[in-house]
């Protein structure tokens, strides 16, 4: 079974089970600054498993492309990726524990589905602790279904129990496994008692607590399920493969490259981890720059992520032989192959072309920039009398310059140095950890940031979009907000820099409609209804059929998710900071309430 057959499977499945489709979001994440992208399905739900209606109701359905960047360096071995998708399926309030389980089951075995040998097959469950007791009952679920107890794991926590940070909606979770090892499973084995043999490829997390402080966990009136099945290790499992490099959703390009390259994938695995590094980051980077909120290559944020996974390309590339530019042609076979799911591939081509063919060409400037520094090294190099170059000036070459360390070996080599590699290792790893305790607790914004000060600058958002199209007409729309506790960031389309007149005008109409103290409604409508009755939707966005419109009083009428103020005169007194450019043709401005 392919990938594409396996997404329309697991979403005709679950409509058989009355869930509705709704469609997967951008990589972007709108308001949540924690993280710089989607890093799975629930992320845009959150919102809803925090208590916000559905338009779609309370039984969903979607697949999902998500990014994680947090060990990029990891990345190249056989299981590790940045870019994935997630099947999900999510209960509010509706179905709980066993309904959950009975639908995974089903789809993972029945003829029907995915016909999946249930010999092959085992779970966890939580154990327990001293805060929570131990998940008897979805233990009890799993063999009602027909998981032999000896299949069955009792995990603590660290395994099976999710939450969403030091407070907030949690609960326990079970895990599905597939076996990967020779031949069947023996009696009494499982996860707990022999974990490299199985494979995660479905996770079941039941949010019924909601954590008060450490010690104190009461539960929640309103029970959700959330649950992310993972594409890329399912579609390995059904085509009896041991790695995801050998399906199809990496195989075009691994074939192109070996092309480019005349290496054979499989004859070496320093070799072979270079063309999994090109796979991988690849389609992240086609990813990213095709998402309609995509981002650029740059030097800070989401931008410095994505220009991080070009280079570390364009080195592997050069680790296999390939001297010219291969990007462009590689990423032609991914907008190829994944255009079907993702139609805002094939329509952003053009930009994903162009801006990797450029990033490519400034890294190959970058190298030569990185010798030039080398070369101002070398005098005081001189005088070490080790002949050894530290590894923190070696880790400078190469985060600071892009300048890749087996580069600065065979310069260094050619001026009769050696390189502290473990000093280098030592520098990698103090940065890593860095890079990581920025990203931990991903979803941890995304539920704090449903604060009263965030709600207030969502809320001041639509009056600031219409605001702008007041004074500088219609063509305004928005490209893109930030919000934190602190301030508010606002892209938008526009040609040329506001005047001061402009923005002060702005300023004081947002104002105006804080102090008429608009009442804000909201209603639950079909999107073309939405549309033809005046509400403002954001372009590229996607949209479920049935939407929620938030109306502000006489003023503002947008289709959004929320979360919104009641009335206007909660929010404040409302103040731009700065307008500037954003990017060609878009604006930005910051502003803060008080």
């Amino acid at each position: 079974m392919t990938a594409n057959e396996l997404r329309t499977k697991y979403i005709e499945f679950f409509k058989t089970k009355n869930h509705v489709e709704i469609s997967g979001k951008s990589l972007i994440p709108e308001n949540d600054p924690s993280v710089l992208f989607t890093t799975a399905g629930m992320h845009p739900l959150v919102p809803y498993l925090m208590g916000e209606t559905h338009p779609a109701g309370t039984r969903l359905v979607d697949y999902q492309k998500c990014v994680r960047t947090g060990d990029i360096d990891e990345v190249g071995d056989a299981s590790h990726l940045t870019c994935f998708e997630m099947l999900g399926n999510w209960s509010l309030g509706d179905y709980f524990k066993k309904e959950s389980i009975a639908f995974s089951y089903e789809f993972l075995t029945s003829k029907d589905w995915l016909a999946l040998d249930p010999e092959l097959l085992s779970v966890t469950v939580f154990a327990g602790d001293e805060n929570a007791p131990r998940d008897e009952e979805s233990a009890s679920y799993w063999k009602e279904v027909g998981m032999p107890e000896d299949r069955i794991a009792f995990l603590p926590a660290s395994d099976n129990w999710w939450a969403a940070g030091p407070t907030g909606p949690c609960g326990p979770d079970t895990e599905i496994f597939y076996w990967v090892g020779e031949g069947k499973p023996g009696p009494g084995s499982n996860k707990g008692t022999d974990s490299s043999n199985w494979m995660e490829i479905w996770n079941n997390v039941f949010m019924e607590y909601n954590r008060i402080d450490e010690n104190t966990l009461v539960k929640l009136p309103k029970q959700n399920v959330d649950t992310g099945m993972g594409l890329e290790r399912t579609t390995t499992v059904l085509a009896g493969k041991t790695s995801v490099y050998q399906t199809e959703i990496f195989q075009p390009v691994i074939q192109g490259v070996e092309k480019l390259s005349g290496y054979s994938y499989g004859t070496t695995e320093e070799q072979d981890r270079s063309v999994r590094v090109i796979a991988d980051h690849l389609r992240a980077s086609v990813f990213i720059l095709g998402d309609p909120k995509g981002v650029v290559p740059s030097n800070v944020g989401a931008g410095y992520v994505l220009r991080r996974l070009i280079r570390r390309m364009v080195r592997h590339g050069k680790k296999l032989g390939i001297q010219e530019a291969f990007l462009p042609g590689l990423a032609q076979l991914v907008i190829e192959n994944f255009k079907g799911p993702y139609p805002e591939l094939a329509e952003n081509a053009e930009k994903i072309l162009n801006e990797l063919q450029a990033e490519e060409k400034k890294f190959g400037e970058t190298l030569r920039k990185g010798e030039a520094e080398f070369e101002k090294l070398l005098p005081n190099l001189m005088k070490n009398p080790k002949k050894e170059i530290p590894g923190r000036v070696a880790f400078r070459l190469y985060d600071t310059f892009g300048f890749p360390i087996e580069l600065t070996e065979e310069l260094a080599a050619e001026s009769g140095f050696t390189v502290d590699k473990e000093g280098f290792k030592e520098a990698e790893k103090k940065h890593q950890e860095l890079s990581r305790t920025q990203s931990a607790g991903a979803f941890k914004g995304g539920l704090a940031e449903q604060s009263e000060i965030t709600t207030k600058y969502h809320t001041a958002t639509h009056l600031l979009h219409k605001a702008l199209k007041m004074v500088l007409g219609d063509h305004v729309a928005q490209k893109g907000s930030n919000i934190t506790a602190d301030r508010m960031r606002f892209d938008f389309s526009h040609p040329a820099p506001m005047t001061k007149e402009e923005v002060q005008q702005v300023e004081d109409i947002v104002n105006q409609q804080i102090q008429r103290d608009l009442p804000v409604s909201m209603e639950i409508m079909d999107l073309e209804v939405a549309k033809s009755s005046g509400a403002t939707a954001l372009f590229g966005e996607k949209y479920e059929d049935r939407v929620k419109v938030y109306t502000i009083g006489d003023f503002s009428k947008e289709v959004c998710g929320g979360p919104h103020v009641e009335h206007t005169g909660l929010i404040g007194t409302f103040k731009i900071q700065k307008e500037q450019s954003s990017s060609a043709g878009v604006r930005r401005i910051r502003a803060v309430i008080s």
